[in-house]
């Protein structure tokens, strides 16, 4: 289990293959906000605080990989 209060705004986001998925933007509620400048579409996509395994090393990782992770912003 990993504490939510130390995912932070500017952190990058990976999926559990490593790679890039976006940038905090910042939390809202049990989703994470991910910045609009990661995303082909210009606009804001969420995540829910459920897909994450860990935070560690300023980053936070995904349970899922990144096109699987991909899929599911909303």
């Amino acid at each position: 289990m990993f504490d939510k209060f130390r995912i932070k705004e500017h952190m990058e986001v990976v999926g559990k293959n490593g790679q890039h998925v976006g940038t905090i933007d910042e939390k809202e509620g049990d989703r994470i906000k991910l910045t609009k400048s990661d995303s082909d579409d210009n606009r804001h996509h969420f995540i829910d605080e459920d897909m994450v395994d860990r935070v560690e090393d300023n980053r936070v990782y995904l349970k899922v990989d990144q096109p699987t992770a991909e899929d599911v912003k909303v």
